[in-house]
C-alpha cells in the first residue's frame, strides 16, 4: 500500500478538545506523521471526556479513539524551560504545528508564532481559537456549544418557535466541521509553501465557522431582510418540505423542491391520488396556502406504516426524502459502510468514523489505535537526536514523561 499523499509530512499536535486535534487526524488519514504533545500525568484532558456526566458508558474511550487515531504521544511539560526547549528542537524539523491554546497562553509557554517561526522558515503554524485572534475576546475560552452553536444564532434558530427552549448541541457537532476548516487552511498554506518555499500562520475559530454554517440567514439579516413568524412543524408553510412521524415512532423528512413535477408522484406513493385533482391543492400556490390542511392529511397517512415500509414505497420515484436517523442506525448503515464512511481499525473489527474526504488514486491510512500517554516519548526524542543520557535527564527533570 502507498504511504499516502502526506507521507513524510511531520505534524505536531499541541492542542486539545476536538477541532484542532481532529484537523491533525485528517492529515494523518492521508499519511502524515502526527506527534501528539500532551502534559505528563493525566495527559490531554480530552481523554477524560467520556467520564463526564451524561456521556454514554463504554469499556472503550470512544472520544480518544476517534480524535487520536494514527498519532504517537510525547508527554511534555511545556511549563518547564526544558520542555519548551524540546519542543523548539522538534519544531526545527516539523512541517505543521497545530495548537488551540489562547494567544496569551501560547506566549507564556513559548509556543507563539513569533517564537517558533524563526526556528523554521518553512513551518506552517495553525492556530485555532474560540473567538478569533483579535479583539477583547481573543483570550476567552470557548467550546463549540457556546462559541459555534450559541453565538452564531443556530441554537436559537432550530427551535420550533420562539416559546420553545433553545436546543442543546451534541458533543463535537461544531468542532468536527471546524476541523475541516482548519485542515483546509493548513493544506492551503502547504500549497502556498510549494510555490514560495515559505511557511505561514493560518488560523480559524469556532465563532467564524458557526456564522458560516448559519450563513444563509446571517446574510439575509446583513441585507436587512424582513423575517416572518417562526412556525412549528404542524404549521409549516410547505407540507412537502416537512417531517412526519411513522407508525413505529420513527420520522421521515420530505425535501421536494421540484414540487410541480414531484407532487403527482408523491400523491401516488402515499395512496392518495385524488389529491392531484383536489381543487384545494391544484397548484403550488394552493398547496402552500393550505399547508396546514395538507400537513394534517400527511400526518394521518404516514402514521399508517412503519419507516421501513415508507422507504420502500418512496424510493425509486424521483422523490427526495430522508430518514431522521438515530444512533442505533449507524453501526448497520450499509450505505455508510459501502462508501467507507465507517471503516475498521487496523487489525480489528471495531469501526470508526472516517474523515469525509477521498482522493481518487490515493489510499487512506488504515486507522490505528490511539496512543497511551507518553507511549512514544523516548522514540520521538531519539528520532529528534537526543541520546539516552539526555532522555534520562529530561525524565528526571519532569520535562518528559
Amino acid at each position: 500500500m502507498e504511504d499516502g499523499i502526506f507521507a513524510g509530512l511531520k505534524v505536531l499536535d499541541c492542542a486539545s478538545f476536538i477541532a484542532a486535534p481532529a484537523a491533525a487526524t485528517v492529515l494523518s488519514d492521508f499519511g502524515a506523521e502526527v506527534i501528539k504533545i500532551e502534559p505528563p500525568g493525566s495527559g490531554d484532558p480530552y481523554r477524560n471526556l467520556p467520564n463526564l456526566p451524561g456521556y454514554p458508558r463504554s469499556e472503550h474511550n470512544f472520544a480518544w479513539l476517534l480524535e487520536a487515531r494514527n498519532k504517537r504521544s510525547l508527554a511534555l511539560d511545556l511549563s518547564k524551560p526544558k520542555g519548551q526547549a524540546v519542543l523548539h528542537r522538534l519544531v526545527m524539523e516539523t512541517d505543521v504545528f497545530i495548537t488551540n491554546f489562547p494567544p496569551g497562553v501560547r506566549s507564556r509557554l513559548g509556543i507563539s508564532y513569533t517564537e517558533l517561526a524563526p526556528l523554521n522558515p518553512r513551518l506552517i503554524y495553525a492556530s485555532f481559537t474560540g473567538y478569533g485572534e483579535q479583539g477583547e475576546e481573543a483570550n476567552k475560552p470557548g467550546f463549540d456549544s457556546n462559541a459555534y452553536w450559541a453565538r452564531s444564532g443556530l441554537m436559537d434558530l432550530v427551535r420550533a418557535d420562539e416559546s420553545t427552549t433553545p436546543a442543546r448541541s451534541v458533543s463535537g457537532m461544531g468542532d468536527h466541521p471546524c476541523a475541516m476548516a482548519l485542515y483546509g487552511a493548513i493544506v492551503t498554506a502547504l500549497y502556498k509553501r510549494e510555490r514560495t518555499g515559505k511557511g505561514s500562520h493560518v488560523s480559524s475559530n469556532l465563532m467564524a465557522n458557526g456564522v458560516w454554517a448559519n450563513g444563509v440567514l446571517a446574510q439575509a439579516k446583513l441585507c436587512g431582510a424582513k423575517f416572518g413568524e417562526r412556525r412549528p412543524r404542524e404549521r409549516a408553510l410547505n407540507a412537502v418540505t416537512n417531517h412526519y412521524r411513522c407508525k413505529d415512532g420513527r420520522w421521515i423528512i420530505l425535501s421536494l423542491l421540484n414540487e410541480e413535477r414531484q407532487w403527482p408522484a408523491l400523491a401516488r406513493c402515499l395512496g392518495r391520488e385524488e389529491l392531484v385533482t383536489d381543487a384545494r391543492f391544484a397548484t403550488k400556490a394552493d398547496r402552500h396556502a393550505r399547508s396546514l390542511e395538507l400537513i394534517q392529511i400527511f400526518d394521518e397517512v404516514f402514521a399508517t406504516k412503519d419507516l421501513a415500509e415508507w422507504r420502500k414505497t418512496l424510493d425509486g420515484n424521483g422523490l427526495v426524502f430522508g430518514v431522521v436517523g438515530i444512533l442505533d442506525d449507524i453501526p448497520h448503515d450499509r450505505q455508510m459502510i459501502d462508501n467507507n464512511v465507517l471503516v475498521p481499525f487496523e487489525g480489528d473489527t471495531m469501526l470508526t468514523v472516517n474523515s469525509p474526504i477521498w482522493v481518487d488514486g490515493s489510499t487512506k491510512t488504515p486507522p490505528r489505535r490511539p496512543p497511551d500517554i507518553g507511549e512514544h516519548s523516548d522514540e520521538v526524542l531519539r528520532e529528534a537526536g537526543f541520546d539516552e543520557a539526555a532522555i534520562r535527564q529530561l525524565r528526571a527533570s519532569g520535562a518528559v514523561a
